[in-house]
């Protein structure tokens, strides 16, 4: 009896063990069985309370085989100290970047119309528009220095013209609509896509010009661009996706995790702190309202998370993050450090989620960039220290150090230490420059995410470079002033430029409080720097010359 009973138990765990692999067979295959049936993607158009019928796109491939353009924290061969948390995709080899960026326009020597939009070619200022005002102060109509080949990081020639029926990719034409081509089928240089003409812009001192009309037209393809592609970042604290548009042009895209009203609790480490999509989007317009321009554009958008993210992606492994929670809202929560569970999955409402989206940099193979580890980085350590957090003397240490030792390196970083202040960032490991431009050029100001966490709580912390070494540019400090002013508050500006962003509003009004007051504690810091150093110490005058011309630290 025994014997017959102990028998069945093992024909009973025999039978689970075939069920349970049947059924995993089942949902591996299951792509490829919707593939041969001929099934769509859901177009999310049913009612929240209905399960979405398919999940996958129809035509699944065997590998991702979405192009790669830049990443936003690279860790470059060129430069053996830098150690970026993030690890990137590996770029396109140099004949692949340069066969796409033929595709659309093709290099040589210079008419360089898209490389220096001087003031004249702005926008008239609008009345009544005190943003518009500001920008037609004179501290924001400076004009570069002659730019040569060197100066700038792509040389166009504009006489050859660009035929679209001998590319590569068939459906370059985004929409279809004849009109963008010239009579003769051939595209002319204004009919570049807007991603292309912002990378054609960037010279060694600034990333696009003050009045270029192009960032507008970039800031509206990243709202309003049909979403071809999407694949998640690799590496990464937190999730992140890489979205490529109809003209081909790619987007990091942020989504939203918190909602406006929102502080990052007291007891959370800064390392650990969420991401938010509305501080990339207010980053950039208070770096332009800085007059900085040292942040890619980035532009806030309502994503469809179904038509938008999960039926296009080819990332079999963002895919199948997808569910549907017991409220019947649309929710994925993707692969990384942080942060990407089923208890912090993102969630629409049903299939609606906002996110930043932030304008890719060229390919890394036709534009190389050098990651450097920031001189005040944080350790990154719940008990220790860094070295700048004991040592009061730290700055005269990096002083002596290349590149600050000569050069407007040093300068920069103050710059970018204001910025973060004023955001109340403390999430700056690294900075990047680009490679072409050596010492001599300006910091990019990347992955602003962790900005705008608390409104009520200055972090002084982050403004300890600037109290160390007690040096600024002229014109930063001007603007600054100025901006102090309550004819030109830098609050109002925010808040008037902000307002265009499609995600507005974007940030609270105790938020643009606190960048007011910031701003005067900045102020403060350099008062009682120029009263123990003396002006012509702390003041760097680049004003006399051309920008990007400072000369290096001088000695006391």
């Amino acid at each position: 009896m025994k014997m017959i009973l102990l028998r069945k138990f093992r024909v009973l765990i025999l039978m689970v063990f075939l069920v349970a692999c049947s059924l995993h067979i089942m949902i591996d295959l299951l792509p490829r069985l919707e593939k041969r049936g001929g099934g769509g993607g859901c177009s999310c158009s049913h009612a929240p309370s209905e399960e979405p019928r398919s999940w996958a796109k129809p035509g699944w491939p065997n590998k991702h085989t979405l192009r790669i353009l830049q990443d936003f924290s690279n860790e470059p061969s060129s430069n053996g100290s830098s150690h970026s948390p993030e690890r990137i995709p590996a770029p396109l080899d140099k004949t692949q970047a340069l066969r796409r960026l033929e595709r659309h326009g093709p290099r040589g020597d210079a008419n360089r119309q898209f490389i220096q939009d001087d003031a004249s070619t702005g926008n008239a200022p609008v009345k009544g528009s005190r943003l518009a005002a500001l920008y037609e102060h004179p501290l924001y109509k400076r004009s570069l220095p002659p730019l040569t080949d060197e100066d700038t990081l792509f040389n166009v020639n504009t006489d050859i013209r660009f035929d679209p029926k001998a590319a590569e990719d068939q459906e370059w034409n985004g929409d279809g609509t004849a009109d963008e081509f010239s009579p003769t089928g051939e595209l002319t240089a204004d009919s570049y896509p807007n991603w292309l003409r912002f990378h054609i812009g960037i010279n060694r001192y600034e990333l696009y010009s003050r009045h270029n009309p192009v960032i507008d037209g970039l800031l509206k393809d990243l709202v309003t661009q049909k979403i071809t592609s999407v694949a998640m970042k690799s590496g990464g604290t937190q999730l992140k996706l890489i979205m490529t548009f109809q003209n081909y042009g790619q987007a990091l895209f942020k989504p939203m995790k918190q909602t406006r009203d929102q502080e990052t609790p007291p007891d959370f480490f800064y390392f650990s702190d969420f991401e938010r999509h509305n501080a990339e989007i207010a980053a950039f317009h208070l770096d332009r309202i800085l007059d900085f321009r040292r942040v890619p554009p980035v532009a806030g958008r309502l994503v469809n998370m179904t038509k938008e993210i999960r039926d296009v992606t080819r990332d079999k492994k963002l895919w199948r993050t997808f569910f549907i929670s017991p409220a019947n809202n649309v929710c994925f929560y993707g692969e990384c450090s942080y942060y990407c569970s089923t208890e912090h999955a993102l969630c629409g409402k049903p299939d609606q989620i906002e996110g930043s989206l932030a304008a890719f940099l060229p390919d890394l193979a036709l534009a190389k960039r050098k990651t450097w580890r920031n001189p005040w980085r944080r350790s990154y350590h719940k008990r220790k220290k860094a070295e700048w957090e004991v040592d009061p003397d730290y700055c005269e240490e990096v002083k002596q150090t290349p590149p600050y030792d000569s050069g407007s390196r040093l300068l920069d970083i103050m710059d970018m230490t204001i910025f973060d202040f004023l955001m109340g960032n403390m999430d700056r490991h690294h900075y990047e420059t680009f490679e072409k431009f050596g010492n001599e050029t300006f910091i990019i100001h990347l992955d602003n995410g962790r900005g705008f966490g608390k409104h009520s709580h200055d972090e002084m912390s982050i403004l300890v470079p600037l109290t160390q070494c007690c040096r600024v540019r002229k014109s930063t400090h001007l603007r600054l002033q100025l901006l102090a002013k309550e004819e030109y508050k830098l609050s109002t500006m925010m808040a008037e430029s902000l307002v265009r962003d499609r995600l507005s509003p974007i940030l609270i009004q105790p938020h643009l409080k606190a960048m007011d007051r910031r701003l005067r504690q900045v102020l403060n810091v350099l008062s009682e720097c120029i009263e123990k150093e003396g002006y012509t110490y702390v003041v760097e005058d680049n004003l006399q010359g051309h920008q990007g011309t400072d000369t290096g630290p001088r000695p006391r």
